[in-house]
């Protein structure tokens, strides 16, 4: 269609489908100026990218001039030498607006891909500094989706919404002034048809934002749905509860929606296209009939009247796209405040400035009166980044009150209790998952919040009881915890860990990738891969959150015994709910309601007669 030059295309149906109500959000303050830092380094491509749209805008509106002069001066006074110098012009220009457009993508891709680059680069550097609490509070889809749709919506405002404001505004003022200068009166006339063209343009608009909105939020169902029911243990869960003819006619249903919207979209864009078309036809032809006449009556020549129909294509185009230019500009700033969101969430643990290594040697761990309660969600997440957002904004409930112990240089403290306790709070304050709210955790005297993070990485090792592997091979797994360890070492440690042979056995041995989530190996051999990693790693405090609960009594005397060698001169803080693993413990503590109810050893505790005594005697009567 020859509109298609004037500014209506892709960009303007991309513009029309956006949703409107996108006006009505309110950005954070200074947002327009964080942006304004973000475009700085591209400052240069910026500006040759925009002298480019100009200088193209230019070419477009040379054209329709070129072919009057050739009716006029050429063709009418049968100039044949004119004729052809002014062809090769216009071939010429079509060179030039080619070479034009290729330059133009070049730096379109170097500011839009380096602005993404840039952002998700810093996106992904911040949100893995974020504490384990934001992850247990957070969707995996939409943190992703910040990474993706809203890096990709951030960069578009300095590329295609840019570039379509610029050469939108340069080619309306250079088409009026043009239609101006050859006949005001023609020019009125197309004025005086323009609501016919931009008011149902608005009207369609609206309502493929609304649609374009409902087919997103079915996307992200369907997606939703898919994402579920094939990763690993969605599948299983499906398989054993699950019934494939009403999954598939739940899925059907979906995608059936999905289809319609999208069938009602397609629908509304081409009635769009062809009733632009239709006015555009309209208006061409009423231009012609009244410049024919006036070309008839010698009001004005006939390279005159042709110029003003090509003018008038390219004048439609981008009075549409400008109408809606708000919506666009919104939404790409909209984009930028949802990433500058993250962006601004700070950390609840940070190395704070002046941080010192953890002093070297032997490790003790002291908790000194530590009192814990987890974070309310408006302290280490975002409403819109849970799958159900709520109003918790209160205090978090007391966890830990007044926990004191202290494990000195390779003793084995061990942690026991009813589900709930505390336990797993206390180690998670060891390695600094989680701050303290009151007291303190020392490891060699120092306050693990003075430590550095790299330091206290090095210090800590923990296995915890559902152990995760990456999908990626097995020596890329256990390298994960040290990567400068060779492969010897690599050995070493699957041997200590009692798994050597089952690796020597797969026919790529280390190269073995071992699936989602390491589905493709079970419990035991996943835990004791995990187990595998942590003596690599070689760590001088150890945490072991029921490292053994996934092996059979034969693989778990091995790494039981295995872990007593490895463990040696090292401290460690086991969680057991097996209390025949912990009868060698230097220290038992019973944890009870978030307090240390009992302490001493095995022998010690079973005399008294209390609290590990039912436990004890509960698990062993249970043929525990």
């Amino acid at each position: 269609m020859a509109m298609m030059g004037g500014g209506f295309g892709p960009q303007m149906m991309r513009s029309l489908r956006r949703d409107s109500s996108v006006t009505k959000e309110r950005l954070t303050p200074g947002t327009v100026r964080r942006v304004a830092r973000y475009a700085r380094p591209f400052a240069r491509h910026i500006s040759a990218f925009l002298a480019l749209v100009v200088v193209g805008s230019v070419i477009v509106i040379a054209n329709p001039l070129l072919m009057k002069a050739i009716i006029d001066e050429g063709i009418t006074p049968k100039r044949a030498g004119v004729v052809i110098a002014l062809a090769v012009v216009i071939a010429a220009l079509a060179v030039v607006d080619a070479a034009l457009t290729l330059a133009q993508r070049w730096f379109s891709a170097r500011v839009g891909e380096g602005l993404i680059y840039n952002l998700r680069t810093e996106v992904f550097d911040h949100v893995q500094r974020m504490p384990v609490a934001f992850f247990m509070r957070t969707q995996t889809g939409a943190l992703v989706s910040r990474l993706n749709s809203d890096v990709i919506g951030a960069q578009r405002a300095l590329t295609s919404t840019l570039s379509s404001v610029v050469s939108n505004v340069v080619m309306l003022v250079l088409v009026l002034g043009a239609m101006l200068v050859l006949s005001w009166q023609i020019t009125v006339v197309a004025l005086v048809l323009l609501p016919i063209f931009v008011f149902p343009a608005k009207w369609v608009g609206r309502k493929m934002s609304g649609l374009a909105r409902e087919q997103m939020e079915l996307d992200a169902e369907m997606s939703s749905m898919m994402t579920e029911r094939f990763n690993v243990a969605g599948a299983t869960v499906a398989k054993l509860y699950g019934r494939p003819e009403e999954e598939a006619a739940a899925f059907g249903r979906r995608a059936g929606r999905v289809r319609d919207v999208g069938v009602t979209v397609g629908m509304y864009g081409t009635v769009f296209r062809v009733a632009l078309g239709l006015v555009a036809s309209l208006a061409t032809a009423l231009v012609y009939g009244v410049g024919g006449v006036l070309a008839v009556d010698d009001a004005f020549e006939l390279g005159t009247l042709v110029a003003l129909a090509a003018l008038l294509m390219r004048l439609y185009g981008p009075l549409t796209s400008l109408s809606n230019v708000h919506v666009d500009v919104m939404t790409a700033l909209v984009s930028f405040d949802r990433v500058f969101e993250v962006l601004d969430l700070k950390p609840m643990v940070a190395e704070r400035p002046g941080a010192v290594a953890l002093p070297v040697g032997p490790a003790a761990v002291e908790f000194e009166d530590v009192r814990f309660g987890y974070p309310a969600a408006s302290e280490v997440s975002l409403a819109s980044l849970e799958a159900v957002a709520r109003p918790d904004t209160g205090p978090g409930q007391q966890v830990l009150d007044g926990v004191s112990f202290t494990a000195r240089p390779g003793e084995m403290i061990a942690l026991v209790g009813h589900s709930g306790a505390g336990k797993t709070t206390i180690t998670s304050l060891v390695s600094r998952l989680y701050d303290v709210d009151e007291g303190a955790v020392r490891i060699n005297g120092l306050d693990v919040r003075e430590a550095t993070l790299e330091s206290l990485r090095e210090t800590v090792g923990v296995v915890m009881q559902d152990a995760h592997l990456f999908h990626d091979t097995i020596g890329a797994n256990l390298a994960y915890a040290r990567p400068e360890a060779t492969e010897e070492e690599i050995w070493d440690a699957l041997r200590a860990a009692q798994i050597a042979d089952l690796v020597e056995g797969l026919p790529e041995g280390l190269e073995t990738v071992v699936g989602d989530r390491g589905y493709r190996l079970s419990g035991g051999e996943k835990q004791r891969l995990a187990l595998a990693r942590l003596l690599l790693k070689a760590p001088r405090v150890v945490v072991l959150d029921e490292a053994t609960a996934h092996l059979d009594s034969e693989s778990e005397a091995a790494v039981q015994q295995a872990l007593k060698t490895a463990l040696a001169g090292r401290t460690s803080l086991v969680i057991a709910h097996r209390l025949s693993t912990i009868r060698e413990a230097d220290q038992i503590l019973v944890v009870q309601d978030g307090r240390v109810v009992e302490r001493g050893r095995h022998e010690e505790l079973l005399a008294m007669g209390t609290v590990y005594a039912e436990l004890y005697r509960t698990q062993f009567d249970s043929g525990a």
